[in-house]
């Protein structure tokens, strides 16, 4: 009797609880289930951002660059001297065209592009190049013959200078705060499309080692850039100006989503040089011949990792200060991460001025100082 009393009793009161959950169900507000196509948060807003402004105010800024070389090639034909007893040099001739953009970095008329703009194939195809036209458009349609003032094929940089004032300009960025998945926008001619942006992200920053050129330090965006964006402004959301656009990676010849720009902070550095010098002016210390720094390498000689560079091979003007088996660890206090690093970091030293540099010899941390002197032109 007692077990039925007690289970009878606990029916009626599970039957209440279970009333009571399903009357506080039907009254509990009903959760939204979550959107597919919900926006983006940016910044705290709900939809992307709108870069309309900033995009008419730097378009003007970027222009159209057309330029005409007129080329010689010489080979050698050796049935000349065979035939006629004279040189079997040969010269032939050749008109060569070349178009991309250019951004207007002061009001007063200077341009900075890409020398492959300017020179077109003539340093690929060691092409003499005899006489140069280069036609400047700008975003009001205005043509303007241009000047060149200088080029540097070791970043790919080159320096316009047009007859004109208060142009328009924009500010430069500092590179070396630009961030991974940052926004921005690459501003150009593509395809003789003038006046074209695209939007993306910055994909890396400081790329180096692409064997594009002997200074590399390039920011990857997957902004669209296709041929004719050579030259062109790469810009933040804040309108500044943080890559000169340069090159893509393509098996197309298009658009694959890897594009390079110089970036703004070696681009300013060159653009000062060119128009105070008509030249670029780097900081050496001296014949010394350096590798990257392998695991193997590392091993052997007692680094605690792969960050620095070796010295590998001296000559008879190599520093005395160096020893075979040296490994440069830093320079000036700046960490050494490889060759290319310390080539950067040598090439922007002052001429005339004492470096000074960490090195592990024998296991040993050492400081030696050694003057910078200018690079031989290459």
């Amino acid at each position: 009797m007692l077990v039925a009393i007690a289970f009878a009793a606990s029916m009626v009161l599970t039957g209440r609880m279970r009333e009571a959950n399903e009357a506080g169900a039907q009254n509990r507000p009903s959760t939204p289930a979550p959107a597919v196509n919900a926006p983006i948060p940016v910044n705290g807003a709900q939809t992307l951002p709108d870069f309309s402004r900033i995009a008419e105010r730097t378009i003007p800024v970027v222009v159209n660059i057309s330029a005409k070389q007129t080329v010689r090639q010489d080979y050698y034909n050796p049935l000349d001297r065979l035939l006629y007893g004279r040189s079997g040099i040969r010269s032939q001739r050749g008109i060569s065209n070349a178009v991309g953009s250019g951004v207007i970095v002061s009001p007063d008329g200077y341009i900075l592009t890409n020398n492959h703009v300017v020179t077109g194939e003539a340093d690929q195809n060691n092409l003499t190049i005899e006489k140069l036209d280069v036609t400047v458009t700008l975003s009001d349609k205005r043509e303007l013959p241009a000047t060149l003032i200088g080029t540097d094929p070791a970043t790919d940089l080159a320096l316009l200078k047009i007859d004109a004032t208060r142009l328009p300009t924009m500010p430069w960025a500092d590179s070396s705060k630009l961030k991974v998945a940052e926004w921005v926008l690459a501003i150009g001619n593509p395809y003789q499309l003038s006046e074209t942006v695209t939007l993306g992200i910055v994909s890396a920053v400081g790329r180096t080692n692409l064997g594009v050129s002997t200074f590399e330090d390039f920011i990857q965006t997957d902004a669209a850039i296709n041929p004719g964006n050579s030259g062109g402004a790469l810009i933040n959301a804040r309108g500044e100006l943080v890559g000169i656009n340069t090159v893509i990676f393509s098996r197309s010849g298009g658009y694959q989503g890897i594009g390079f720009a110089v970036s703004s902070n070696l681009a300013q550095r060159i653009f000062n040089e060119l128009r105070q010098f008509r030249e670029v002016r780097r900081g050496s210390i001296g014949n010394v011949h350096l590798l990257p720094l392998t695991t193997g390498y590392a091993e052997r000689f007692g680094a605690p990792d792969t960050r620095g560079a070796l010295v590998y091979e001296m000559y008879r003007d190599s520093p005395s200060v160096f020893e075979l088996g040296d490994i440069i660890l830093a320079f000036n206090g700046t960490t050494v991460q490889d060759p290319g690093h310390l080539d950067r970091l040598m090439s922007d030293a002052p001429i005339g001025s004492t470096a000074t540099l960490r090195i592990l010899r024998d296991g040993k941390r050492l400081d030696i100082r050694v003057p910078i002197q200018k690079r031989a032109a290459s």
